[in-house]
């Protein structure tokens, strides 16, 4: 399996973790997750203190880990579930550059919401169906 290098990247940008590159690919969408959403967090605190360059950082960071996150999709093994995740995340994406440039903490709070139900989702899957020769893990997950 090859992971999906453009993701590793760009959580290793926005996170000290160097573990990245040796993650199963399962582990890898969780820190990706994790990672989005630590810095939306983040990016939400900036706005708050009215910090308008860390909260533009922040979530500039965190719209490359959703793009990450979709580009890792593959559309031919993960199928109508891939096409939905694919939509979602240029969803979360387009509405994160609009808090961006609107100042708004609801968006933010949206795309939260929406990455921890994935993240949930995600967690969710049995031990025994995160094996990376599993299909169904790569279709979704990252590309194989």
């Amino acid at each position: 399996m090859t992971y999906n290098r453009a993701g590793i990247a760009q959580y290793q940008q926005t996170h000290t973790y160097s573990g990245a590159a040796y993650a199963d690919p399962h582990r890898l969408v969780q820190m990706l997750m994790e990672g989005a959403l630590e810095r939306i967090a983040q990016a939400k605190g900036a706005l708050e203190r009215g910090e308008t360059a860390a909260k533009g950082e922040r979530i500039g960071k965190a719209i490359g880990i959703v793009e990450g996150l979709r580009a890792a999709l593959d559309a031919e093994r993960g199928g109508e579930i891939a096409g939905n995740l694919d939509g979602l995340y240029e969803y979360m994406a387009r509405r994160l550059l609009e808090a961006n440039l609107h100042n708004d903490p609801q968006r933010l709070d949206e795309v939260a919401g929406l990455m921890r139900e994935i993240k949930e989702a995600w967690d969710a899957i049995p031990p025994e169906y995160r094996n990376a020769n599993n299909a169904s893990t790569q279709g979704v997950g990252v590309t194989g």
